[in-house]
């Protein structure tokens, strides 16, 4: 008797052993991906009324994410925050409106495919009579640290004689500007133009002043994680041609 029920305790532990395996099993053999975002880079990435965390990379995630099957952690840091966490080996990938430009490939980012294409553009004080480069000599401009904003304004920064200051986020950028601080600022065209519309800012973006742009990817910076663009990328295929990333942009961007 004893010994049948020391054969059933037995039992038991095996089957309690196997449904916890089981459920490790589970997406991709449990492996839950801790992937870094942005805080404020609407319509991308920011807290909507109610508290929550959305956006289109947010949505664009999610739906990749259930279309492949996989689990992960998405963690709102701020965008140095979300390189740092990445390459101390503290998050597995970043998707945070992440530009793919061949610098970021060189100083070791590795990319998805390309999910949005964004051009980058500067922004003005709504009654400011700033209405091309030229007109920044000798003044002040924002931008936000380690961006493809940034870059731009950097670009162009000899060639029109004005100087930079920078900010770790958008909403304290765009103040500087409101301010008076700083007389535009550079940021992604989708960004500053919806920002300017929602958020009630009394800006407005300088017409012509876009540049060619840049697609925007998922990034990791270990290539032990080339398994999660992979899966990326085969999910973002899956959704565009099924019609939900398109059903994504139309939510945000009308």
């Amino acid at each position: 008797m004893k010994l049948k029920k020391i054969m059933l305790v037995l039992l038991a532990l095996c089957l309690v052993a196997g449904a916890v395996s089981g459920c490790a099993a589970g997406g991709k053999d449990g492996k839950v991906w801790n992937i870094a975002t942005d805080t404020v880079f609407k319509p991308f990435e920011y807290t909507d009324a109610d508290g929550n965390f959305v956006g289109i990379d947010v949505d664009i995630l999610a739906a990749v994410a259930e279309d492949q099957g996989f689990q992960y952690q998405l963690n709102s840091l701020g965008w140095d925050a979300s390189i740092a966490a990445c390459q101390a080996g503290q998050a597995d990938a970043m998707i945070a409106g992440a530009s793919i430009t061949d610098d970021r490939k060189a100083s070791g980012w590795i990319f998805s495919d390309g999910y949005y294409n964004a051009t980058q553009c500067m922004a003005v004080a709504a009654d400011s009579e700033i209405e091309a480069f030229d007109a920044l000599k000798g003044l002040t401009v924002a931008v936000k640290t380690g961006t493809q904003g940034a870059s731009y304004a950097e670009s162009l920064k000899d060639a029109y004689g004005f100087e930079i200051t920078y900010f770790e986020d958008s909403p304290t950028m765009y103040q500087a500007v409101v301010g008076g601080q700083a007389v535009a600022c550079f940021e992604d065209t989708p960004i500053m133009s919806n920002s300017i519309a929602t958020g009630g800012l009394e800006m407005k973006v300088v017409a012509g002043s876009e540049n060619s742009g840049s697609p925007y990817g998922m990034a990791i910076f270990n290539a032990d994680n080339q398994e999660l663009l992979d899966l990326f990328n085969a999910g973002l295929k899956n959704i565009r041609e099924n019609g939900k990333y398109d059903e994504i942009l139309a939510k945000y961007l009308g």
